[in-house]
């Protein structure tokens, strides 16, 4: 069975919530998936993943210093990610407060790695965001990525 895990930063829950109901999606649909926050887990906790999927709060526009650093520590493993499935998602206080440049700035970093990242043509194009606490409509952006991901998953790792 293909191996996922939801890699994300929290302070206030909200992040978390998000990347709980992605991981409980890809879980539902066939891919063995933990959710897990970055401060505990390694840079080769990744190495027996198809899929990877990194969430982050919004700070300043730009993604969390420790999911920033989590990527920074991915380097020791450049290129051992190459092919792995990537997502990404974010949560921020204010509409406009920069979630999508947070989102593409993990996406960035999946590419630079060789990842496989899927967009999506309905709803959360680069990936789910949240304003505050994640509503049902986020929620449900949140199942519907980790379904995606979950069914490029096993079509790219049978």
């Amino acid at each position: 069975m293909a191996q996922g895990i939801v890699a994300y930063y929290s302070k206030s829950g909200n992040t978390k919530e998000m990347a709980d109901t992605i991981a409980r999606a890809m879980n539902h649909a066939e891919v063995a998936t933990e959710s897990k926050s970055v401060e505990a887990i390694k840079p080769d906790d990744l190495l027996n993943c198809d899929a990877i999927v990194l969430g982050s709060p919004c700070y300043y526009g730009q993604m969390a210093a420790p999911v920033k650093q989590f990527i920074d520590d991915l380097v020791g493993h450049h290129g051992q990610l190459n092919g792995k499935v990537g997502a990404a998602f974010a949560s921020s206080a204010n509409v406009g407060g920069g979630s999508e440049t947070t989102i593409i700035g993990i996406i960035e970093a999946f590419l630079i790695a060789g990842m496989v990242v899927q967009g999506d043509p309905q709803g959360a194009h680069y990936g789910p965001l949240a304003i505050g606490r994640p509503d049902e409509k986020v929620k449900q952006q949140c199942e519907r990525r980790g379904q995606r991901i979950a069914e490029l998953t096993k079509r790219l790792f049978p």
